[in-house]
C-alpha cells in the first residue's frame, strides 16, 4: 500500500460504502450495517510524519537548553531558573514519550488490537499533563521554602540565561503551532513549550526586578505565578485524555439531538441504543440501532444513517444495526 504523510500503513481502505446482512439475521428480519463514509474505511486516525518531525526538533532544542539552564540556575541561585530548568527537563522527557508514542501508533492493527495502537498517543498526552501538575507542585514547595529563607540571587547571569530560554521557546512554539492541532499528542507538546515560554518570561521579569530593587523575593513569587498559568493547560490536557479513555460522549455532541435527527430520516421508524465515543484525538465513532418503516428496504438504512451522522455531526465511523419493526421501545428507544 502506498504511504503518505497523512495516512499510516495501518489504515485500510475500500472504494465504496458497504452494508452486510447475514442470512440468519435476514431470516428473522434483523439486519446489521457498517458504513465507513466515502473514500475509505479506517478505524485508526492518521499519524503524521510532519508532527513527529516537529516534536523531534523541539525535543533537541528543549533538552539542550535545559542543560544550560540547570547550570545557570545553580550558579545564579535563582529559583525561577531552577524551576524553569526542571520544567524544561520534564518537557524533554514528555516530548521523548510523545515521539515513542508516534512510533508505536504506526504499528498495524492485529487480531487482539483491531483499532490499532493509536490510543498510546492519548496515554502519552495524559502522562504529559500529569507530569506538568507534578512539576507545579514541586515549584510551589520550593517557593514556600524560599519565602521562609530568602537566598541570594545573581540577577545578571539569571537574566542572560532567561533571555536565551525565551528565544528557544518562542522558536519551539512556532514550530509546533504550524503542526496539526487536532493531534492531542502535539497539543500536549505545545502546552509544555508554552509553559516553558511563560517560565522564561517570569525569570526575565524576576531578574530585572531584582537588578533594580534587590528584592530577591520576586524570584519565588514569579515562579508561583507561572505555575498557576501552567495548571490550567495541564488540567485541560489531563481531563481531555481521561474523557477519551473513559469513552465518554465527545464534547459538544448532544445524544438526544442526534437520535432525533436519525428518527427524522426517511424510512426510519425507531431509533435507540445510540453510543458515541472518541477513538483518539478528535476522531468520533458511534453505534446505533434503527428499525425500518413499513415497506422500506432495511439494507438502505445503514448508509443513510451513517451519512447523516458523518455530515451533520462529524461522526467519522458509524456501525448501524437494523432491528425488526417494533424491536425498539419508543421513537428514541434506549
Amino acid at each position: 500500500m502506498p504511504s503518505s504523510e497523512n495516512r499510516p500503513h495501518s489504515d485500510h481502505d475500500h472504494d465504496h460504502d458497504h452494508d452486510h446482512k447475514d442470512d440468519q439475521d435476514a431470516h428473522h428480519g434483523h439486519g446489521h450495517g457498517h458504513d465507513h463514509g466515502p473514500g475509505g474505511h479506517s478505524h485508526a486516525p492518521s499519524v503524521t510524519a510532519s508532527n513527529a518531525r516537529r516534536i523531534k526538533w523541539v525535543f533537541g532544542m528543549t533538552l539542550g537548553y535545559a542543560v544550560i539552564q540547570v547550570i545557570g540556575g545553580w550558579l545564579s541561585g535563582s529559583l525561577a531558573l531552577i524551576a524553569d530548568a526542571g520544567h524544561m527537563l520534564s518537557d524533554a522527557a514528555a516530548l521523548l514519550l510523545a515521539l515513542i508514542a508516534y512510533r508505536i501508533a504506526e504499528r498495524a492493527p492485529d487480531k487482539q488490537r483491531t483499532y490499532g495502537f493509536h490510543r498510546v498517543r492519548v496515554l502519552a498526552a495524559l502522562a504529559n499533563g500529569a507530569s506538568l501538575l507534578l512539576l507545579v507542585a514541586w515549584i510551589a514547595w520550593q517557593a514556600v521554602a524560599r519565602f521562609r529563607a530568602p537566598t541570594e540571587v545573581l540577577a545578571g547571569p539569571m537574566l542572560g540565561v532567561a533571555v536565551v530560554g525565551l528565544l528557544v521557546n518562542v522558536i519551539g512554539a512556532w514550530v509546533l503551532m504550524r503542526g496539526n492541532q487536532g493531534d492531542g499528542n502535539l497539543r500536549g507538546a505545545l502546552l509544555h513549550v508554552v509553559g516553558d515560554l511563560l517560565g522564561s518570561v517570569g525569570a526575565i521579569a524576576a531578574a530585572i526586578g531584582i537588578l533594580y530593587t534587590g528584592w530577591t523575593v520576586l524570584d519565588p513569587i514569579l515562579s508561583v505565578l507561572v505555575s498557576v498559568l501552567v495548571v490550567r493547560s495541564a488540567w485541560s490536557l489531563v481531563s481531555d485524555a481521561l474523557l477519551i479513555l473513559l469513552q465518554a460522549v465527545p464534547r459538544g455532541l448532544d445524544v438526544e439531538n442526534v437520535q432525533a435527527d436519525i428518527a427524522a430520516l426517511p424510512g426510519v421508524a425507531e431509533v435507540g441504543h445510540f453510543h458515541a465515543w472518541t477513538l483518539t484525538d478528535d476522531r468520533v465513532v458511534a453505534t446505533v440501532h434503527v428499525t425500518p418503516a413499513p415497506g422500506v428496504d432495511p439494507l438502505l438504512l445503514p448508509a443513510r444513517v451513517a451519512q447523516q451522522l458523518r455530515e451533520k455531526h462529524a461522526i467519522a465511523h458509524a456501525t448501524v444495526q437494523v432491528d425488526p419493526p417494533g424491536g425498539l421501545q419508543g421513537p428514541h428507544g434506549g
